[in-house]
């Protein structure tokens, strides 16, 4: 037996109505109420209420006029009151750490790189920036670090190999800022950055293979960020691969894909060749037909292993040593793979590279604190309620 289900109630139709108005605003800039009506469906007086309330909220406010040919209310641009909070995104790495501080709609207004192996000197850089960027104080920090993070807790676990400032830091801000902290593994971060703004811009599921000092993996099936059961989705560089001296362990990687993907072993491959500059360029063609070749057989064998588990339908080759490569190793890969798994997958070059992980991060910390001062996250585009 099946019942309807309840209509929503005045209150609930009208929370979803602005949340589906705030992310129009968000998505497509500045507004008129026509538009908005045209957009969402509404009618002229629902959409003259919701403008009143989402501006009596604070949210919204005149920016302008659409155009010098019309006048009075209808010409009324309407657009996110961007200065309701201020945002700041957080790409620590093994041996460096850069911030950049935002507005609401996560549009950058300072950047910093931050000292390293002194947690505390960083959060003044930190504070500093902020209000050099107009910031009386932060609403949402998001920090993209490597190594593991609990989903359940958002803990950023003891990790093997990883400094222990990296620990230091984000203990210090969450104690000592007044602003939601989050941290996220920043192969994810950098995974969202391509899903959208990147080369995944038109995938439901991908895998983004993470070329940099290290050597890691993000996926996302059907539209949703994957990160298991421990945070550990994707720690691909503990991957067993044939080519390697030995096996990995729960303590090290030296034995796992890393020994043959990682920034070091890239150059070592390079230098087999004759190259001894940066890996980077070797990537990029300087180090000759052969070496990509070399290169493409490598990343092959841990690209294969993930799409025979996964079927993620293309993987993309990301960080600084996937941009350097482009479409010449992408496709190379992308021909050995088709001989390793008969599982169709394409491979792509990252759009992005590197700023991968701090352009995720300032997305993460925009739709954070946009689903606090918003409400819950926006309805599908099934229509008003």
């Amino acid at each position: 037996m099946t019942s309807a289900l309840s209509p929503a109630s005045p209150s609930t139709a009208r929370a979803i109505n602005d949340r589906l108005a705030l992310n129009l605003l968000q998505e497509e800039g500045p507004l008129t109420a026509s538009r908005l009506k045209a957009l969402t469906g509404l009618s002229r007086p629902s959409v003259a209420d919701l403008v009143e309330r989402l501006a009596s909220a604070g949210l919204i406010e005149i920016v302008g006029e659409s155009g010098e040919q019309r006048r009075g209310p209808n010409a009324k641009l309407y657009g996110i009151v961007a200065r309701r909070a201020h945002l700041a995104a957080l790409d620590v790495r093994t041996d460096s750490a850069t911030m950049v501080v935002t507005d609401l709609l996560g549009r950058p207004l300072a950047e910093a790189a931050l000292p390293v192996d002194a947690p505390r000197d960083a959060v003044a850089v930190l504070r500093r920036t902020a209000r050099e960027a107009g910031a009386d104080a932060l609403h949402t920090v998001v920090v993209g670090a490597p190594g593991l993070v609990a989903p359940a807790t958002g803990e950023l676990r003891d990790t093997s190999g990883l400094p222990a400032w990296h620990r230091d830091l984000v203990a210090l801000l969450q104690r000592e800022l007044p602003a939601r902290v989050v941290v996220e593994n920043e192969t994810n971060l950098a995974a969202v950055a391509e899903q959208r703004l990147g080369a995944a811009r038109d995938l439901e599921s991908f895998v983004l293979l993470w070329l940099g000092a290290g050597v890691g993996a993000a996926v996302v099936l059907d539209g949703r960020l994957r990160r298991g059961a421990s945070g550990g989705a994707g720690e691909i560089g503990f991957l067993p691969v044939p080519g390697t001296s030995g096996l990995p362990s729960a303590t090290g990687c030296d034995g796992g894909f890393h020994a043959l993907a990682g920034r070091g072993a890239v150059a070592a491959l390079a230098a087999r060749h004759g190259f001894t500059g940066a890996p980077e360029e070797a990537v990029a063609g300087a180090a000759g037909e052969a070496f990509l070749d070399e290169l493409a057989e490598r990343l092959a064998l841990g690209a294969a292993a993930v799409t025979a588990v996964l079927d993620p339908g293309c993987v993309i080759l990301g960080g600084g040593l996937g941009l350097a490569g482009g479409p010449a190793l992408a496709d190379r890969v992308a021909r050995r793979l088709a001989e390793l798994t008969p599982v169709p997958t394409t491979v792509r070059a990252t759009a992005l590279g590197d700023p991968a992980v701090l352009s995720g991060a300032r997305l993460a910390a925009r739709d954070a604190a946009q689903e606090v001062l918003f409400g819950s996250p926006a309805p599908g585009r099934s229509g008003p309620v």
